[in-house]
């Protein structure tokens, strides 16, 4: 994959976590193997099996649309090889609402993967309050194969988000990896000749074909606004590149203020403006519900990411549904582009067993590892060569979705800055809820813009009085 490509477009920018909300059944379980302790975090046993002092540790994941299958077994996996260390394993869609309390009394748990738009401020505080382990010297140790480090995705572990402050330090774990844009039935393109569009020209040009065909041009997750970042984000680089982008995640007020946003946000309210632009009811849709409708055609277009095939593999669809990733296109005509997303895991400062975490932490990326996570998530993790790991484990459509880098798809990201300790802003909430307004007429683009600003100011000066 173009990697150089993806550090150059991050930038300081970085790597962004998931907006996107999935879905799953929350759940706990502990799992045990005996007791047993020792002297070294981890040592060999006489049978070469591996050997952890104090070996309890609570991991509390994530459960959205790529389940739980895989903890379960990796976890299984761990204590087989650590004989004497128990997990004890938490898993929700609302992974934060279990584990705040805990967080908050100062128990929280050994390990979190903490993604899904409603778990993300858990994960922004706990960077606020500079509560995260330094992972920095888990990537750079050498096991006999060369550092850690040396096995992540190029530019990853020094992004933002996985480097918050800016000292070269990493608190964040990469985990999956995704490639974010628009979807589309590839039959039905196929069985008419449409060419996936590569301009926004193109794209609302096929409107007339998308009413010929009895669906609308466009929809998505309508109360989970975030998922249009997925256009928003590659559509800024595109037309303002990388100082488009700054202003944008580092909270330059004058972003607001710019032809870039009014072209962007502008394109978000053609959908809503045009005649069959956007399908009916969608801002009222949750994000099955709005996939459903796609995958059963009634809108040409939604926003997605690669976890979008094995989310939705049993909804209904249209006879012969395939699907196919288009990106997102260019405004004058430059490469195709798409978003990308990282994922992240952490160890809690105040972990009661960081020894063991770590230990887990670098069992996650051995090969077998990101194998399993293939087979049972359909996920790529965010390391060299995990698509061509995961291959046999995942769809065709979804390889190829990854493999369209190689071939001249650029990958664009960032993230916001944190904000300051006890702001009462969360930029990223109040930049994509707010788009609902628009879309409902409630709110002019001027006045969204304004409001936006506003917030921009403020949240800069509150960041210019904490230093």
């Amino acid at each position: 994959m173009k990697w150089n490509k993806l550090l150059t477009a991050v930038s300081a920018c970085a790597l962004s976590v998931s907006l996107i909300a999935g879905c799953g059944n929350g759940g706990s379980t502990g799992a045990s193997g005996g007791n047993e302790s020792g002297a070294d975090a981890a040592g060999s046993g006489g049978d070469g099996s591996k050997k952890v002092a104090n070996g309890e540790l609570n991991v509390a994941v994530f459960q959205g649309g790529y389940g739980r299958e895989y903890w379960d077994q990796v976890i299984e996996a761990f204590m087989k090889d650590h004989p004497g260390t128990k997990i004890n394993l938490t898993a929700s869609p609302k992974i934060a609402e279990l584990v705040r309390p805990k967080i908050v009394a100062g128990n929280p748990p050994d390990l979190l993967y903490i993604a899904g738009g409603d778990n993300i401020p858990l994960l922004d505080g706990l960077i606020k309050d500079k509560a995260l382990l330094d992972l920095t010297g888990i990537f750079n140790e050498d096991d006999g194969s060369g550092p850690l480090k040396d096995k992540i995705l190029p530019g990853v572990l020094e992004s933002r988000a996985m480097s918050p402050y800016g000292d070269g330090k990493i608190y964040l774990a990469p985990f999956n990896f995704g490639v974010l844009g628009l979807w589309y039935n590839k039959t039905l393109f196929d069985e008419k000749g449409f060419q996936p569009p590569k301009t926004w020209d193109q794209l609302f040009a096929m409107n007339a074909a998308a009413k010929e065909n009895g669906r609308a041009l466009f929809t998505y997750q309508g109360i989970y606004p975030g998922y249009l970042e997925e256009i928003i984000v590659p559509a800024i680089y595109d037309l303002g590149g990388q100082k488009a982008l700054d202003q944008f995640f580092n909270y330059d007020p004058e972003f607001w203020k710019s032809d870039v946003f009014k072209q962007v946000w502008g394109n978000i309210l053609k959908f809503a403006n045009e005649d069959n632009g956007l399908m009916k009811g969608t801002v009222a849709l949750n994000h099955t519900q709005a996939q459903t409708a796609f995958m059963q055609g009634k809108a040409m277009f939604i926003p997605n990411g690669t976890w979008f095939e094995d989310e939705m593999k049993d909804a209904p669809r249209e006879n012969g549904f395939q699907f196919g990733f288009l990106g997102i296109p260019s405004f004058n005509g430059g490469s195709v582009k798409a978003q990308s997303n990282i994922e992240q895991i952490v160890i809690p400062a105040k972990a009661k067993n960081p020894e063991l975490a770590s230990e887990f932490l670098k069992y996650i990326y051995s090969d077998e590892s990101i194998k399993l996570n293939a087979e049972k998530s359909k996920a790529v993790m965010a390391v060299k060569d995990a698509a061509d790991l995961a291959k046999p484990y995942i769809s065709e459509s979804t390889y190829n979705v990854y493999k369209a880098v190689d071939n001249g798809m650029e990958l664009v990201n960032g993230t916001f800055q944190t904000v300051a300790k006890g702001s009462k802003y969360n930029p990223k909430d109040d930049v994509y809820k707010a788009i609902s307004s628009l879309v409902n007429k409630q709110m002019t683009l001027e006045e969204y813009g304004q409001k936006m600003y506003d917030m921009y100011t403020e949240v800069s000066n509150e960041l210019k009085e904490a230093k």
